[in-house]
């Protein structure tokens, strides 16, 4: 209450002061989007549109190259080497491929182009009062426009050649919102380290790739060692891409207590993420 006294003693009303106390934890960061919607949404349509300006086949690049290396995929793995299908996959291998990778194209995607996203846009920082902390999120915006194409197309896709597709497709956006947490905590992280290191934008490369293939996409969980399982339970990718399967390819419910695991982590490490970036945000100016 002293505080709050004293606030309003610097001119504050109550119900302001009170609002500064109490504020809860990413209240702020709420505030800005909300404040700053024009921006970011003029940012994620010059993100999107400065991705495939002057290309002919324009978003459809987004669709081509993920198919181009799923097909190299199942003909080396299936049709060459004889790889059998993980349990699950069904009859359509690819399908149950393709579903596995659309959320890690999507996570991919932010996590990359976020590193180098205060770089590419210094002159913004150093020259104007501009909020840094929403590039990642227009980022994530702008790589959820081409995601939501494509998780369209692969409805359709499955629709043709299944002659059905579950109602608990629905369901979809819960675990596109909290990867979506998760990655833009992910990118807070190494976005503001890489004002300070040069080198983290290469390390992400280094890390992302370990990383995928610690997500079961191409490589079952049950094909992993069980001395290494744990690696695959601890990881948050990894239950988004088990739910993008089941909701687009299966009749199953949502196992709700991995997707408190998964919202639990995503939360941990966006305000993880938050916290790092809000605390190195101070030097961007002189740094960069």
């Amino acid at each position: 209450m002293a505080a709050v006294r004293l606030l309003y003693n610097r001119g504050l009303t109550p119900s302001i002061a009170a609002r500064t106390v109490w504020s809860l934890p990413g209240a702020k960061f709420v505030r800005v989007l909300h404040e700053r919607r024009s921006l970011i949404h003029e940012l994620v349509r010059r993100d999107f549109e400065m991705r495939f300006v002057g290309s002919a086949a324009g978003w459809m690049w987004t669709m081509i190259h993920p198919l181009v290396l799923l097909v190299s995929w199942v003909f080396v793995f299936q049709y060459c080497l004889k790889v059998p299908p993980p349990p699950g996959a069904g009859d359509s291998y690819t399908l149950y491929l393709f579903c596995g990778y659309l959320p890690w194209m999507l996570f991919q995607d932010t996590v990359q182009r976020s590193s180098v996203s205060l770089l590419e846009q210094s002159g913004l920082i150093t020259k104007t009062v501009f909020p840094s902390e929403i590039l990642p999120v227009t980022i994530f915006l702008s790589s959820l426009t081409s995601h939501t194409i494509a998780v369209a197309l692969s409805a359709v896709v499955i629709f043709l050649l299944k002659g059905h597709f579950s109602v608990l497709l629905l369901l979809l956006p819960i675990y596109t919102a909290l990867l979506g947490v998760f990655a833009i905590g992910v990118a807070w992280i190494f976005s503001s380290l890489q004002v300070y290191l040069r080198d983290t934008a290469q390390f992400v490369v280094v890390i992302l790739t370990g990383w995928f293939w610690l997500t079961p996409i191409f490589i079952d969980e049950s094909h992993f060692p069980e001395g290494a399982r744990f690696l695959v339970h601890w990881n948050p990718v990894a239950y988004v891409v088990k739910g993008y399967r089941q909701r687009l390819l299966m009749y199953e419910m949502p196992n709700w207590g991995e997707v408190a695991v998964l919202a639990g982590a995503a939360f941990a490490v966006f305000f993880l993420g938050g916290m790092v970036f809000r605390h190195l945000k101070r030097g961007f100016a002189d740094v960069l």
